[in-house]
């Protein structure tokens, strides 16, 4: 079996809203929107990862989604410009990654990181 893609799905009645955070936070494209559903891409492939834990690292609450970028300092400065709620600090952490923990309009939880 090949698995080609994991897909995340965020529940809400508030599509556009919740779409234009990640949209306004991540540079994410709209690849299809169906009006109930919206789907948003880098429109690149990565590997397909999926992970299971009992914590967060740190003493961090298991986060709903991690999400690895480029340039951590910024994707901060970008959710602190859009004033999201950000519930674990920015910090490098003794596993080799930079990451902050940032809540999106429905009060998921997502790990911003890079590595170091």
């Amino acid at each position: 079996m090949t698995i080609r893609r994991i897909v995340t799905d965020v529940a809400t009645s508030e599509v556009k809203e919740v779409s234009d955070f990640y949209i306004a936070l991540f540079d994410l494209d709209v690849v299809m929107d169906q009006g109930w559903i919206m789907t948003l891409s880098t429109g690149s492939t990565g590997p397909v990862q999926l992970s299971i834990a009992s914590e967060g690292g740190g003493g961090a609450p298991v986060p709903d989604m991690s999400i690895e970028v480029a340039d951590v300092d910024a994707v901060f400065r970008k959710a602190e410009g859009l004033g999201a709620v950000v519930t674990y600090a920015l910090r490098d952490e003794p596993w080799g990654v930079r990451r902050f923990f940032v809540e999106d309009p429905t009060g998921r939880i997502l790990n911003i990181l890079m590595h170091k």
